[in-house]
Order: structure tokens, then C-alpha cells, then sequence
């Protein structure tokens, strides 16, 4: 047998062992697609398994991220630090090889996959960052920042509007060294691929800007080296490559859905591995298949790093300070200094905070020179465009201002393909009424601990004439509820500095802004430490402790407000600003309870927006100023009245919880 024929027989023994062995997984794909990726691997792609973060090596996303045993087995031959014991530890807790691909917990995986349709804009969020870095840093004779972007895809991905959204945008970009593989073997979880999809995949994305090659049989692999290599020439134009493949090839059930979720079993697995010519014991790898990832990806990749790394010394010595620049933005060194800029931010300074958040971007583009900011169609509502610099465009690679066009969800999943890319922060957001859009992607970045920034407008029922559709309710709690995420919405112009300065320097958590329309006034006791633990006193109480005020954004001005009003009748509070649930719950007990002390059971939340969740800080004995239906149209100050939301109302509120 060729040595290439006995490693990909190995390759899809191992998929069936390992399947077999957890009693669980995808065989399908595994087995229809190993030619292709064995193919990619040994013949095509860079990267160095002792160096799996080495910044120039080619990225590799398993969009359909079910057939991780596939990835497992080729990182295992790859020489990566996944054993043969891993493999037999597949999907089993504790074990390094989760049932879809972790980029944080297995080493070797570039990008968490699972949910379809975020793989591709996760490549092509990687491509967007190779040519902005590439044409940022590259000099004559000095490529330093050139690899490509692989992705593995199947029917399901084209199916779901996400993967559109991005293969949209990168065909428009131009994003030439995206090269995507598309698994087509006409089959998903329910049945044919006929019952539910007949367009013509071809010309769709050859419409929007892609080369589009068609391999016929999926076991040919000259013919899929020649589609990849074809695929690497094509500068200009994204290159997806249809592999015409068998699901489950060599197993009884080979081309219909039952192989595609379920372990084929001992007889039928010996079967298919008969099939191929291979008739070993389980979880057997011939020294031949060893020695053939040796001699190829593992050998070329050693040459290839070592190459670079000798290119990027006589860089740092040509360009010290572009080396040192690019050095720090690949470790994640990104800092914001606030000081000069909050001394313009008196107390009675009044501005909506999203416009003192246009003026952070500046800030942040000016001290951090591979700062990215963007968003889905609405920079001069959301105030997100970084002045003098160009958008990153076929024209200009380098500019700084990314135009996702109306794609919230594709925004944000590319966000977390150029993160994921490292060398850039980026920045991008919408209204928040639209985070709805891009939840499933923000939860990707939740999980793979992505330090992207989100600052979101348009904040409330304030948003006034255009009603309940743009009016956000129920979004500030959905945000809140995901794990690892920080949501951060100020009250005035020093609290959005000190949100933005949280938000740069965050290195392993995404932020989410809260911004509003409407203006804010910027109070006397606001500052950075206190929105750095999530909630702190800007309204302390004069002789006696009543009861507690605590609210966020725009409210803290009410709050404030209110609590001058409640003075004069002798009723004495303290208002809390709370612009960060998640950072509040991290603080010790102590401090805790000296911002909320147990003792004062009187207590108010003030948000303009769905209750759940304030339970927590106002206990049974308080209550919450809240929204518990949809918007109105109408000028917001009317709304906001016929809400509530009034000095008069919270004086009432604090009357009856006394």
C-alpha cells in the first residue's frame, strides 16, 4: 500500500476507535473528508507543533466542529501534544479532547467550533487579520507576516446565514488567502441534503467574489493538492474548494445520516477498516504513518519556523521599533492611559456617553497602533470611526476602521477570528436592541476567553421615536448571564473612561459597553477605582443611613437627583453606581458589605430595563424602577415620564419601602 493510502486508512481507524471508544461522536465526516485534511496537513499547511502559537504559521478552523476526532487524530500524528491515551479519552471528563474542539484546553486547535456556521467567519475574521498586520508591518524583502487560513466546512455551514454573511464580506474584502475546504457529501443529521437545500453552491459564491473548484472524488488527493495549491495563486479572490466526498465512507451505512452522529461499532468499524486495506488491532498506528507526518508537515514545519525566525531577527534589527510594535501587539500588551483625558470631564460636563466613548476610540487608537474599531452599519449613530484613518478596504489593508456592513452576527464572530489571529484588539459594536443578532457568536468569545470589545448604544426606552423595536428591554440581562463576559454601563464621561480602560486592558474577558443617546451629566464622586469594582458609593449619606439607591447609565443622574430631593423631607440615602454587575461579584465580602451593608434592607434599583436579576441586591424587602413590557414611540423625555422613571416616582418608591 502507498504510504499516503496506509496513513489515511490509519487516520480513519482511528476516527472509528476513537468514536467507538467514547460510544459517542460523528464518524461521517471523519471518515469522508480524511483525504482532504490529510492532504492540507502533510502537503499544504505550515505550522510547527513545538511552536503551536508561532504567529506566522498557516491557521487551521474546523468549522464543523463534530468531527473533532479528525482534528484530534491529525494533531496526535502532527506531534502535538495529544497522546494516544487522549484519543482513547475522547469526550470523557477531564480528558483534552473534548466532543467539539477547544482552542484553550487542546493544544494544536486554533479556534473553538461547534455551533455551524461560525467557522468560516472565524477564518475569514483570521484572514481579515493576516492582510492588516501583513500591510502594516511587512517591508521590501521582509514578509514576516504571510501564511494562510484553512477551514473545513460541511452542508450544514452553508446552510446557515452566518457562514453567508462572512463569505459575503470576504469576497468583497478580497481575502485571498482564505482557502476554505467544503465537505459535500449531501447528508445532515436528519437526511439527504436534498429535503431541505438545492442552490447551486458554485455559483453562489463565485456571485459574491470567490474562486470556486470543484474535486469531483474526495479519495483523489492529487487532485485535492492541485485545488489547494490553485487555491494559494489566487490572490484576489477567497478560493472555496467543493470536495465531492462519501459521508461515512466504508462503513454499511456509507452516504446516508446514519453514520452521521452515531459510533459505528465494533463489527462495522472492522468492516470499513477492511475496506481501506487496514487490518490492525484498535487504536494501531503502522511506524510508516509515524514517519510520513515526520518527513512531511512536521520536518517542513521545523524548516519553515526556523526560516522566520532568522527572517524576524534581521527585521528587529532593520526595524526595531515596527518589531518591538508588533512584538507587543502579538503578547496582548494593550493599555489605555485615561488621566490627560478625564481632566476634561469636569462634574456638570453633559454629553451623551456614547460620544465620550467616540472620544476613548481616539484615545485608544492613538496609544495602541493595532487598534481596530468597527461596526454593522452605523459608526456615525454608535459614534464608533477612528478620525483620519482610513476603512479597511482592497484599497487600504491598513486602515484601522472595519465596515462589517449590516452582519451583527458575522461582526462579531470575525471579531473573534481576529483575536483568535492575535496581533490586533478590535473593537465593534451596534444598538444594543440588536445584540439579539450576535449572541450565539459573544458566547463563542465568552468561551474562549476572547478580549473583544462591544460598545452598544442606543441604551434604552431614551432611544424615544423609534419605539419598542429598537427600544432594548430584556438584552442588558441576556448579556449579563453569560459566564466570563464583563458588561459595563456607565453613568457619565469619567465612568465611560474608566469602562473603555477596563475594556483595552482586559486580556481574557469580552466587554460589552452600555451607551447611551441621551446626555448625562458627570457627577463629583465618579471614578476608575470605583467602576473597576463593579459598584461604589457616589452619593453618600449625610448623617443617617435610610436607605440605598443603586442604578446604572443614565439612572445614577436620577438617582442623584432623587436623593437631593428625599434630603429636604429628611429621608437620608446613599446611591450606589453599579455599571458592572460581573466585577461587583468579584470584590471580597468585606467590601461588599460596605456598598451594601446587610443591615439596610430599604433599598431601590433603578434601570431602564427588565427587573431580573436585581433581586439579588435589593432582597425581598426592596424593590426595583424597571421595565416589564415593551417601548413606546415618542420623544424619549416623554417615554422616560410616562415610565417612571421621575424624580417624583422614586421619591414615592423610597417612601413605600419605608
Amino acid at each position: 500500500m502507498e504510504t499516503s493510502n496506509l496513513s489515511i486508512a490509519a487516520i480513519r481507524a482511528l476516527g472509528i476507535d476513537t468514536i467507538n471508544k467514547a460510544n459517542s461522536g460523528h464518524p461521517g465526516m471523519v471518515l469522508g473528508s480524511a483525504p482532504a485534511v490529510y492532504t492540507l496537513f502533510t502537503k499544504e499547511m505550515n505550522f510547527y507543533h513545538k511552536q503551536a502559537k508561532w504567529f506566522n504559521r498557516d491557521r487551521f478552523v474546523l468549522a464543523s466542529g463534530h468531527a473533532s476526532a479528525l482534528l484530534y487524530t491529525m494533531l496526535h500524528l502532527s506531534g502535538y501534544q495529544i497522546s494516544m491515551d487522549d484519543l482513547k479519552n475522547f469526550r470523557q471528563w477531564g480528558s483534552t479532547t473534548p466532543g467539539h474542539p477547544e482552542c484553550n484546553l487542546t493544544d494544536g486547535v486554533d479556534a473553538s467550533s461547534g455551533p455551524l456556521g461560525q467557522g468560516i467567519p472565524m477564518a475569514a475574521g483570521m484572514a481579515l487579520a493576516e492582510k492588516f498586520l501583513a500591510a502594516k508591518y511587512n517591508r521590501d524583502g521582509y514578509d514576516i507576516v504571510d501564511h494562510y487560513t484553512f477551514a473545513l466546512c460541511g452542508d450544514g455551514d452553508m446552510q446557515e446565514g452566518v457562514t453567508y454573511e462572512a463569505a459575503s464580506l470576504a469576497g468583497h474584502l478580497s481575502l485571498g488567502k482564505l482557502i476554505v475546504l467544503y465537505d459535500a457529501n449531501q447528508v445532515t443529521l436528519d437526511g439527504p441534503l436534498s429535503m431541505s437545500f438545492s442552490e447551486d453552491v458554485k455559483k453562489r459564491y463565485e456571485a459574491i467574489g470567490w474562486q470556486v473548484i470543484n474535486v469531483k472524488d474526495g479519495n483523489n488527493i492529487n487532485d485535492i493538492q492541485k485545488a489547494i495549491r490553485k487555491g494559494k495563486k489566487e490572490l484576489y479572490k477567497p478560493t472555496l474548494i467543493i470536495v465531492n466526498t462519501v459521508i461515512g465512507y466504508g462503513s454499511s451505512n456509507q452516504g446516508t445520516n446514519k453514520v452521521h452522529g452515531s459510533p459505528l461499532g465494533k463489527e462495522d468499524g472492522r468492516n470499513a477498516k477492511l475496506s481501506y486495506g487496514f487490518d490492525h488491532e484498535e487504536f494501531y498506528v503502522p511506524e510508516e504513518v509515524y514517519d510520513d507526518f515526520a518527513n512531511s508537515c512536521i520536518k517542513r514545519g521545523k524548516n519553515r519556523y526556523n526560516k522566520w525566525q532568522r527572517l524576524f531577527k534581521n527585521y528587529e534589527k532593520e526595524f526595531p521599533e515596527l518589531a518591538q510594535e508588533l512584538k507587543d501587539a502579538i503578547d496582548g500588551k494593550y493599555s489605555l492611559d485615561i488621566e490627560e483625558i478625564i481632566q476634561n470631564y469636569k462634574p456638570g460636563f453633559n454629553d451623551a456617553t456614547r460620544n465620550t466613548s467616540l472620544q476613548l476610540i481616539q484615545e485608544a487608537a492613538k496609544q495602541n497602533p493595532t487598534f481596530m474599531s468597527g461596526t454593522a452599519d452605523l459608526a456615525c449613530s454608535t459614534k464608533t470611526e477612528i478620525a483620519n484613518e482610513n476603512a479597511f478596504s482592497v484599497e487600504n489593508y491598513d486602515g484601522r476602521n472595519l465596515v462589517f456592513g449590516i452582519r451583527e452576527f458575522a461582526m462579531v464572530a470575525m471579531m473573534n477570528g481576529i483575536t483568535l489571529h492575535t496581533g490586533i484588539k478590535v473593537s465593534a459594536g451596534g444598538f444594543l436592541v440588536f445584540s439579539d443578532y450576535f449572541k450565539a457568536a459573544l458566547r463563542m468569545s465568552c468561551l474562549m476567553e476572547l478580549p473583544i470589545i462591544i460598545p452598544l448604544s442606543h441604551d434604552s426606552i431614551a432611544v424615544g421615536e423609534d419605539g419598542p423595536t429598537h427600544q432594548p428591554i430584556e438584552q442588558l440581562v441576556m448579556l449579563r448571564s453569560l459566564p466570563n463576559i464583563r458588561v459595563l454601563r456607565p453613568a457619565d464621561a469619567i465612568e465611560t473612561a474608566a469602562a473603555w480602560k477596563l475594556a483595552i486592558e482586559s486580556t481574557n474577558k469580552p466587554t460589552a459597553l452600555i451607551l447611551t443617546r441621551q446626555n448625562v451629566t458627570t457627577m463629583e464622586n465618579t471614578s476608575y477605582e470605583g467602576v473597576s469594582r463593579g459598584a461604589y458609593i457616589v452619593g453618600k449619606e449625610v448623617d443617617h443611613l435610610d436607605a440605598i439607591i443603586i442604578a446604572t447609565g443614565s439612572e445614577v443622574n436620577l438617582a442623584m437627583k432623587a436623593k437631593a430631593a428625599l434630603l429636604e423631607e429628611n429621608i437620608d440615602v446613599r446611591v450606589v453606581s453599579m455599571p458592572s454587575m460581573e466585577l461587583f461579584e468579584e470584590q471580597d465580602k468585606a467590601y461588599k458589605e460596605s456598598i451594601l451593608p446587610n443591615d439596610v434592607r430599604a433599598r431601590l434599583a433603578i434601570e431602564m430595563a427588565s427587573d431580573f436579576g436585581w433581586h439579588k441586591y435589593v432582597g425581598l424587602d426592596g424593590k426595583t424602577m424597571s421595565v416589564s413590557k415593551f417601548g413606546a414611540s415618542a420623544p424619549a423625555n416623554v417615554v422616560i415620564e410616562n415610565y417612571g422613571f421621575t424624580v417624583e416616582n422614586v421619591i414615592k418608591n423610597i417612601k413605600e419601602i419605608l
